[in-house]
């Protein structure tokens, strides 16, 4: 269409690799669900949150959900404290004229709250009546609201991840191909002696100096993880950049008088753009992997952070509760065969093989 923007204009080339995509049943309904599971993921609060949604009280509206923490005194309560929201629903409940009333979330618990404070801790079967949907963990909190949330962080943690790795290892990488000659020797020795540096020793080094009760927050584990992952995508980079850089364009940009920068950045890597798509799948589920491996140890997020590996721990440790165990080792499943059919898809549909010709 003439009147659409330029851009979603785009070339022939990516609209058929984008068609073969589609084509790719089993990959592209995974891409579907995926996005599906992180937009519900980022939010959370309304789905599985122990704050109401909406509150009616005396005439007015209350919104707990992304608001102010509201007290008890506020609602007729003889607490200061914030407001118990499933508590107050019963009360309401219990009031004939129905003028006050709560709307929760399906799941109405907090994944750090005890949800039977004053009992003993000890992991619960499901509880639909309680909604319990997939029981409770030895410290009395939801495992459903842990899985959400906990999927929430492996996200953040995986986009995070993605972001400056591929940062980093395509600089670095492109900058290698494009000089070569003694800066590529360099850094390719530098690499090579940065790669045999142990990965895990680090991580256990750095969690046994923080302070207990600190904790490696998620900032500083996705900094250790970035430092000993960014070495992979160099290699790619360097091979593409180097083919790239022999090639007619690049020859002219430079007869132009463009800049190294503007050479490698502008023109060089919006051509090797097919060979980044194709691993970031990949990368998601290595990143997930890691992160889950990571608190699985006990070298991954401070507790109580909810986290899947934590869960597998967990599970481990109460086989007499399965259902802590097949929660979490079922998610985690789920998430990495989706996020592996999506990675045959883009694979195949972006093999420049299958597209030597414009048709």
């Amino acid at each position: 269409m003439s009147g659409s923007l330029p851009f979603f204009r785009l070339d022939p080339l990516t609209r058929r690799k984008l068609q073969r995509f589609r084509s790719i049943r089993r990959g592209y309904v995974s891409f579907l669900l995926l996005a599906v599971a992180s937009l519900l993921s980022l939010a959370a609060e309304l789905l599985v949150n122990s704050r109401a949604l909406i509150v009616r009280y005396e005439g007015q509206w209350y919104f707990p959900t992304y608001g102010a923490i509201h007290t008890g005194r506020e609602f007729g309560l003889d607490y200061d404290y914030e407001v118990k929201y499933r508590d107050l629903r019963a009360r309401f409940a219990a009031d004939p004229s129905g003028r006050n009333w709560v709307l929760l979330p399906p799941v109405p618990f907090d994944p750090l709250e005890n949800c039977y404070p004053g009992e003993t801790f000890r992991p619960r079967p499901p509880d639909w009546q309680r909604r319990h949907f997939l029981g409770t963990d030895q410290i009395n909190r939801d495992i459903l609201s842990r899985l959400v949330y906990g999927f929430r962080n492996a996200l953040i943690f995986a986009a995070a991840f993605i972001l400056l790795t591929y940062a980093i290892g395509i600089t670095i990488g492109c900058m290698m191909g494009y000089f070569g000659g003694w800066f590529d020797l360099l850094v390719q020795r530098l690499i090579e002696i940065w790669s045999n540096i142990p990965f895990l020793f680090v991580v256990i080094i750095i969690a046994s100096i923080v302070p207990a009760g600190i904790g490696v927050n998620l900032g500083v584990l996705l900094f250790i993880v970035v430092l000993f992952s960014w070495t992979g995508m160099t290699y790619y980079m360097r091979s593409a950049t180097y083919r790239e850089k022999a090639r007619d364009y690049v020859h002219a940009a430079q007869v132009l008088g463009a800049g190294t920068s503007r050479i490698i950045f502008r023109h060089i890597l919006p051509n090797v753009l097919s060979t980044i798509v194709t691993f970031i799948p990949f990368t998601i589920a290595s990143s997930i992997s890691a992160l889950t491996a990571l608190d699985f140890l006990g070298f991954g997020l401070p507790p109580p952070t909810p986290s899947w590996g934590e869960l597998l721990r967990q599970g481990t440790s109460n086989l007499q509760s399965p259902w802590i165990v097949a929660s979490a080792f079922s998610a985690l499943v789920i998430v990495l065969v989706l996020v592996t059919f999506v990675g045959e898809a883009i694979r195949e549909a972006f093999d420049p093989k299958k597209f030597t010709t414009y048709q």
